[in-house]
């Protein structure tokens, strides 16, 4: 069993709490627009992994060690994290066939700074973006997520809301 925090859309802004909120999870995925490098480190001071991908606002040393798009097992599931990718029936262009091609179970992705955990039934499959982090952008409301995953079963989906 491994419980996750999701953000996204950082755009370089640390704000402590997101140690706070992450401090009993196994894991944090960043799902880009990281902004500086730094915010990754910082977060590797309170979490034993973190998994985090480029997004349309992210260069240097962000683009130099973070991939477009990460694919990957926890617990038996199969995980795609990336920045731009859609959501259930509106997926980015070639996302719907990557999806269904690498069996993915729980995909995960940031940039519009809209939050939504939805279920696919065609693909079986939890969608997840946690919305913005960060200050920069027109959300009014900034979220992080967290999520137990737990063999095939993922629970406990919490919706954390942080004052802009």
């Amino acid at each position: 069993m491994k419980r996750i925090g999701i953000l996204s859309d950082t755009h370089g802004y640390w704000d402590e709490r997101y140690a706070t909120h992450f401090k009993d999870c196994d894991e944090v995925w960043h799902a880009g627009d990281i902004g500086h490098y730094e915010i990754i480190d910082r977060l590797r001071d309170v979490v034993p992994v973190v998994r985090a991908v480029s997004g349309n606002i992210d260069h240097g040393m962000v683009k130099r060690k973070c991939d477009e798009v990460e694919i990957f097992e926890v617990e038996g599931v199969k995980v795609l994290l990336t920045h731009i990718g859609g959501y259930p029936g509106r997926w980015a262009a070639g996302m719907k066939k990557l999806l269904k091609e690498e069996g993915i179970k729980l995909m995960v992705d940031g940039h519009s700074h809209i939050l939504k955990v939805i279920y696919d039934k065609d693909l079986d499959l939890l969608h997840i973006n946690p919305g913005a982090a960060g200050q920069q952008g027109w959300h009014k409301v900034r979220t992080l997520v967290k999520i137990t995953i737990d063999g095939e079963d993922m629970r406990d989906c919490e919706i954390i809301e942080l004052s802009k």
